[in-house]
């Protein structure tokens, strides 16, 4: 019988609890929790049946968290997200959820699925009956009627008024989802529901955060402007996506909020319409006056002050579409260091301490000490000098609950 004690040795170690690096650094590892994570000098006496990996100097480092995830995404059109039958997004989250882990990603907070595919994905990853991250399920998401997701499909639930609400977030409780997402506001393509025009009124988003609380669920949403932020802050949404335009009331309000909230920027979608928008049908030109140029500009002046006032920032940028397809999540970290200019530890610490937070308040998964999981990603390569690294799987090995996978 294999010991249940496991040692990785010689290793450029990072633990996330700060961004310093441990050389050389070690990783004891009982069962699915880590026993130490430290230097290699300051390791306690191990069973005398310790099984020992010398990892040859590579970085050893947490498993990363998705926090934007939609599994059941297709990598289809972003213009036909919701018209995937069940039949094949069932087939093809399957092979996204394994896909995921392999990327390093060994949780995940997802934003939405389509009809009830997160639910069931989560049942089977936890059954060991098929391979993916920790996941928190969401149902579908939930919208007002002319909000960004009111159109056929399964991926949308549309109920209006505070006590409709209220019965929706129930029908998913019902449904056992972990997240509700909402959409607060809409998209720049979307000309019924723009960037700006709340698609909730206060008291629908109070009702809905409200009963979702009360029923131990937590709540994302979708919120580009200043106004819809501020929505969801004062309603006490636990995770944001996008803030793509938040001025400095909305900031002062995030950083009032304190640990409580999570913002993901989620800049792959406009970063990279703008970059393979021909190959939809869709000039430049016509990218640039819909505003997309100018929404990542505003971005990163929005990063900038959500980083000067210490807001907890999280990867995750909505993958799963054909322009930036399951996979490639690892790419956020490359903008959150191009685009917001973080030096590369800080991007680390976003994608593995700030969203394993997220993920789970009581601190067990996006660090490496004593308790937390043993979820960590061995990696053949520097990502403090390339943050690149991290895109190439061939140079990954993955460990979930204290087995590589």
């Amino acid at each position: 019988m294999a010991s249940e004690h496991r040692l990785l040795r010689n290793a450029r170690l990072f633990t996330a609890l700060d961004e310093a690096v441990i050389e050389p650094g070690a990783v004891w590892i009982e069962g699915d929790r880590i026993r130490f994570a430290g230097a290699q000098a300051d390791l306690p006496e191990l069973p005398a049946d310790c099984d020992v990996t010398d990892v040859g100097g590579k970085f050893v480092m947490p498993g990363m968290t998705e926090t934007h995830a939609h599994l059941s995404f297709a990598d289809s059109s972003p213009f036909a997200i919701g018209a995937t039958t069940v039949e094949t997004a069932t087939i093809t989250a399957v092979r996204n959820a394994d896909l995921m882990l392999r990327s390093g990603f060994t949780s995940a907070i997802s934003f939405g699925s389509t009809y009830r595919i997160d639910v069931a994905l989560r049942d089977a990853i936890n059954g060991g009956r098929i391979k993916g991250p920790r996941l928190m399920a969401a149902g579908r998401d939930l919208g007002a009627t002319a909000s960004n997701v009111d159109s056929p499909g399964g991926l949308s639930q549309i109920a209006d008024g505070p006590w409709a609400l209220r019965q929706a977030v129930r029908e998913q409780r019902k449904q056992l989802v972990d997240v509700v997402k909402i959409f607060i506001d809409g998209e720049a393509i979307n000309p019924v529901n723009p960037p700006g025009e709340l698609s909730f009124c206060d008291e629908e988003v109070a009702a809905i955060v409200d009963e979702a609380h009360r029923r131990r669920l937590r709540v994302a949403c979708h919120a580009r402007s200043a106004a819809a932020v501020k929505q969801a802050v004062r309603a006490g949404v636990d995770f944001i996506g996008h803030a793509n335009y938040v001025d400095d009331e909305a900031v002062d309000l995030l950083a009032t909020a304190g640990k409580r909230i999570y913002v993901g920027p989620a800049i792959a979608w406009e970063v990279q319409y703008y970059a393979q928008c021909e190959s939809l049908g869709v000039s430049k030109e016509t990218v640039r006056a819909q505003g997309y140029v100018a929404e990542i500009e505003a971005t990163k002046v929005a990063v900038a002050k959500m980083r000067a006032a210490g807001i907890k920032l999280v990867v995750g940028g909505d993958y799963g579409i054909s322009i930036a397809p399951h996979g490639t999540y690892a790419k956020d970290l490359e903008y959150f260091v191009d685009l917001f200019g973080m030096p590369p530890a800080e991007a680390l610490i976003c994608a593995t301490r700030n969203g394993g937070e997220a993920f789970d308040p009581k601190g067990r998964a996006g660090v490496l000490r004593d308790g937390a999981w043993a979820d960590l990603v061995i990696v053949d390569g520097d990502p403090m000098t390339d943050i690149r690294v991290l895109q190439d799987h061939s140079r990954l090995s993955v460990y979930k609950a204290g087995r590589a996978v």
